[in-house]
């Protein structure tokens, strides 16, 4: 799930970064991106990244399974160290390394266990949630910059934490009558696309460090939360302060891997013309003399 995400992070920035910029709350951008190669790989990753992640939900508490869709970030700077030749510093090092021990520590303080059902006061939550957040996105696309940024892949990133809480329960569902008829499915695609359209506006901006780091922020708290408090996610008995430790420093080393997880090269600017020569003076015409 984290290679297929890292993977899915770097190739829709790279799409993203090359559609025209839209102004509106408009879903024709993704039908913009789709014709594009390079973003429809980037979906099929991310699309089994999801499935990997649903199936991991049907087990694992989402404060774990949360901080590892976001350390996907980790396996984009790899890429774009070893395809692209991004540089290496030191920095980028330690982060990747404080990465590894804070999913270690998740991994190790999480207690598997099964979710309990969300009822109709969390579906009508989810419901409302999608409203507020379409609604706010509706605004939030007029701004622009790294602000305008920041706030659409926080909404970005509030949708898709919707969606993994609708997911954790619906992963229990032990039919497929039970699946298709269950409104966690619906609400769970809503929340996604809603989710993916907010990050592509926000990648649109001209901070790609700015998008992916307030998504990941505000995407993987708000589930953890909702997980512990309503679905019954446990943590091992006296491994409290692992399970804490380990989440605060994977979130701090994505945030801070979300400058290496950009393009860290330019396009060459055109050479500017030369200057245009001032056309020369015509030569002075001297009236004929009459004598």
């Amino acid at each position: 799930m984290i290679l297929a995400y890292g993977v899915a992070n770097l190739l829709q920035s790279a799409a993203a970064a090359r559609t025209t910029v839209h102004h509106t709350f408009d879903p024709g951008l993704l039908v913009r991106l789709a014709g594009q190669r390079t973003y429809l790989l980037g979906i099929g990753c991310q699309v089994l990244g999801f499935v990997l992640a649903f199936l991991a939900r049907e087990e694992l508490p989402l404060f774990l399974v949360q901080a590892s869709v976001a350390a996907g970030l980790g396996v984009t700077a790899l890429l774009g160290v070893v395809l692209l030749k991004w540089s290496l510093p030191v920095a980028e090092i330690v982060l990747l390394v404080l990465l590894m021990f804070g999913i270690a520590g998740l991994v190790n303080s999480a207690q598997p266990a099964h979710a309990r059902p969300l009822g109709a006061a969390g579906i009508a939550g989810l419901t409302v949630a999608l409203l507020l957040i379409g609604g706010l996105g509706f605004f939030a696309v007029r701004l622009h910059g790294a602000l305008g940024s920041v706030v659409l892949g926080s909404l970005a990133g509030v949708g898709f934490s919707a969606a993994a809480i609708a997911a954790r329960p619906l992963a229990n569902e032990s039919s497929a009558a039970g699946f298709f008829a269950n409104p966690l499915l619906y609400l769970l695609v809503v929340h996604s696309l809603v989710g993916q359209l907010l990050l592509g506006l926000a990648m649109q901006r001209g901070s790609t460090t700015a998008a992916v780091a307030a998504m990941d922020a505000a995407g993987a708290v708000p589930a953890a939360i909702v997980g512990l408090l309503l679905l019954g996610d446990r943590i091992q008995p006296g491994k409290e302060w692992l399970a804490a430790l380990g989440f605060v420093v994977t979130l701090a080393a994505v945030i801070g891997l979300t400058r290496y997880a950009e393009p860290q090269h330019h396009p060459a600017k055109p050479a500017p013309p030369p200057p245009a020569r001032r056309p020369e003076p015509a030569p002075l015409r001297t009236a004929p003399t009459t004598r």
